[in-house]
């Protein structure tokens, strides 16, 4: 856990922990460090739990807390946690602290030392090293994880089966921790740490049902437990929509999120196929949710990507966005196609976009205004991809996982590895400008681990993205601000806040009354664009602008329904496409004044290339309504081609010597690979 930052705003307010600070603000703990060695070369398994098993610690309770107990605990008081964070010291080593300021003379953290987000999938990593490898050490830690995500549970009163969120270092939950987070109290109703319970939950009792059946057992009842929060706060609205600015959204996700949802939706799935029938229709019913989620189109915001948040429909973020693999594990377990299909147009139209326009992206609200990169983020897509390719056997899904993957050996904005597979240190983040926070955290060591143990168990994935250490070149999504325009008789004016309660402005906005006008300078490109303003618009009110070769634009603001705050921030496709060679886009707002934050440009044909000392991939996908022919590879190389639909199924395989022509069907891609 990072930091503790909403993606449904930019100020704190307990949704998710996730963000990437360049320093995390906590005061150190004394604690043990752990030194880094130099990263592994040599072929071998890339998971590596040293650092994992260096944030463990152990906490006892106190004894007899109303509502919290756990297996065996009065046989076995102690529990297993990883501390929150790893701030980096002098000489590659590291320093344990936990979250929000320290109390010298308690020991007490204002948050806590150890988390349920932490634990929950700590036991996860350590569940599947186990299941993967046999190692025993492994079982045994997933064992008392698992006893210690049992034990933040709440067992009694309304709010059984909710779970509290932080822990002190000897044991004491703390509910209401500060900076406060919602719901507060923790275990007040539905939340991510309760989503991410139930993972842990159901992939726990699958590995252990053969293993150890009493304790099996225990995880099934506590499985259930929690399961029956969900069924009573959440899925008794199912089949209940609602809007948020204007788009028709579900009414029974996990605190409205598609994100938390899916990571329930893996541990319900996880069970059900270890013989837990009794959580087959919550699976089913919250995996419904998910996929109904599912926005836009190859041609427009956002693109196919399943949203992560009800209450906007201007809002992605790359952390947690593990709803493509539920949707893949839910639709292979119930052999439903209708929750496969959008898991795969994210895969070919959203994902491509991303990788093409920089990478895993903290988030576009809508605009790609937090580009910071974080493991969670990366982690999230590769295992999506992976969990595609596994359920389709396309080998589209597993071509791109790699790519995705790569990100982790180098293949970045910075140049270098994030993960170390000598140590299992993963960094906590990647900043905008290229810099790196190295700092190692439990979230971005379990979401780096996570990654690894996926690559090891697919090997022909692992070894490519391990090839791919640079960034060659890139050709994507841009975004053009709306107040850099190179001529304007408009008004420039700041925000009072960049957050809009569910989106974000992206700097200042440009604000155009009817006959006033706006050019910007896009520059040239190799195809033609598609150009998306974004537009603030109120309930009920309208705007008309004229867009000078692409057509007229008519924009009414939506009905709020459940989103935060009035009015709407969202990206508009124009009808008619800007051609290469032209460099400028003006318009002319006619009825009603326009308020544009800026311009999405998106190439018909984007481009990712990356390469290393042996090996070169390049990714070309087309947004196009019709196929599209571009060249790839590159001079003196021969190459492998393989062309994909927009359903991510082979079209065709060529073989090549340097550069050649290849015609990509619309919303489709080619990966070329050496």
């Amino acid at each position: 856990m990072n930091a503790r930052w909403s993606a449904r705003g930019l100020a704190v307010v307990g949704a998710v922990a996730l963000a990437m600070p360049l320093s995390v603000a906590a005061p150190a703990a004394a604690s043990a460090a752990l030194a880094t060695r130099p990263a592994q070369t040599a072929a071998g398994p890339l998971t590596t739990l040293d650092h994992l098993d260096f944030l463990l610690d152990e906490a006892t309770p106190p004894a007899d807390v109303p509502g919290h107990t756990t297996y065996r605990l009065e046989q076995e008081p102690t529990l297993l946690a990883p501390w929150t964070y790893a701030d980096a010291r002098d000489g590659g080593t590291f320093q344990r602290v936990g979250g929000g300021p320290l109390d010298p003379v308690t020991g007490e953290w204002g948050q806590g030392a150890y988390n349920a987000d932490d634990n929950t999938r700590a036991a996860v990593v350590y569940v599947r090293h186990w299941q993967q490898t046999g190692d025993t050490d492994s079982r045994q830690k997933a064992y008392e994880l698992l006893r210690t995500v049992a034990y933040h549970q709440t067992t009694e009163g309304p709010d059984a089966g909710n779970v509290v969120l932080w822990m002190q270092p000897d044991g004491e939950l703390n509910a209401s921790a500060e900076p406060v987070e919602l719901p507060d109290p923790s275990d007040s109703g539905p939340s991510y740490w309760l989503a991410r319970t139930v993972w842990a939950l159901g992939e726990g009792y699958a590995a252990f049902a053969d293993d150890d059946p009493a304790f099996a057992a225990f995880l099934k009842e506590r499985l259930a437990l929690s399961r029956g929060a969900i069924e009573r706060d959440v899925l008794s609205k199912y089949g209940q929509f609602t809007t948020a600015d204007g788009m028709r959204v579900p009414a029974w996700l996990i605190v409205d999120g598609a994100d938390a949802t899916a990571e329930a939706v893996l541990g319900l799935t996880a069970a059900v196929r270890a013989g837990d029938e009794d959580s087959a229709t919550a699976a089913r019913r919250l995996a419904e949710g998910v996929a109904a989620m599912a926005s836009g189109d190859t041609r427009q915001w956002p693109y196919g990507a399943v949203l992560p948040w009800a209450q906007s429909p201007a809002a992605w973020h790359s952390w947690g966005s593990q709803m493509p693999a539920a949707l893949a594990a839910a639709g292979d377990l119930f052999g439903d196609d209708a929750l496969l299909a959008p898991a795969v147009t994210d895969a070919t139209s959203f994902t491509t976009t991303l990788l093409t326009a920089g990478g895993p992206d903290n988030g576009w609200f809508p605009s790609p205004t937090d580009r910071v990169q974080i493991a969670y983020g990366a982690d999230s897509r590769v295992q999506s991809l992976l969990a595609l390719a596994d359920v389709t056997g396309s080998t589209a899904f597993a071509e791109l996982a790699g790519i995705q993957a790569a990100w982790f050996f180098g293949a970045n904005r910075a140049g270098e590895p994030m993960y170390d597979p000598a140590t299992g240190v993963t960094f906590d983040g990647l900043q905008a400008d290229g810099s790196i926070n190295r700092n190692s955290g439990a979230e971005s060591t379990i979401h780096g681990l996570l990654t690894a143990l996926a690559l090891d168990a697919h090997p022909d994935v692992a070894a490519r993205a391990t090839q791919l250490t640079d960034v060659e070149d890139r050709v994507g999504l841009s975004y053009v601000e709306a107040e850099d325009a190179t001529r304007t008789d408009g008004t420039v004016s700041t925000p009072e806040s960049s957050w809009t309660g569910e989106a974000s402005w992206s700097g200042d906005r440009l604000t155009l009354s009817p006959r006033q006008s706006a050019t910007w300078d896009i520059g040239t490109a190799e195809s033609r664009r598609w150009i998306e303003p974004v537009v603030w618009i109120a309930p009920g009110q309208s705007t008309t602008s004229a867009w000078r070769s692409a057509g007229l634009l008519r924009v009414t603001g939506p009905e709020q329904g459940i989103s935060p705050t009035p009015g709407a921030l969202l990206p508009y496709g124009l009808t008619a496409p800007v051609s290469a060679d032209r460099r400028e886009v003006s318009v002319t707002a006619q009825r009603g004044e326009l308020v544009l934050d800026g311009i999405i440009v998106r190439p018909w044909i984007s481009r990712l290339v990356l390469g290393g000392d042996t090996a070169r991939t390049e990714l070309v996908h087309s947004s196009a309504l019709a196929a599209q022919r571009t060249d790839v590879g590159t001079d003196g190389r021969p190459t492998t081609v393989r062309v994909y639909d927009a359903s991510g199924a082979l079209v065709r395989t060529a073989a090549a010597q340097g550069i050649t022509s290849v015609v990509v069907p619309a919303g489709g891609l080619a990966i070329a690979a050496d």
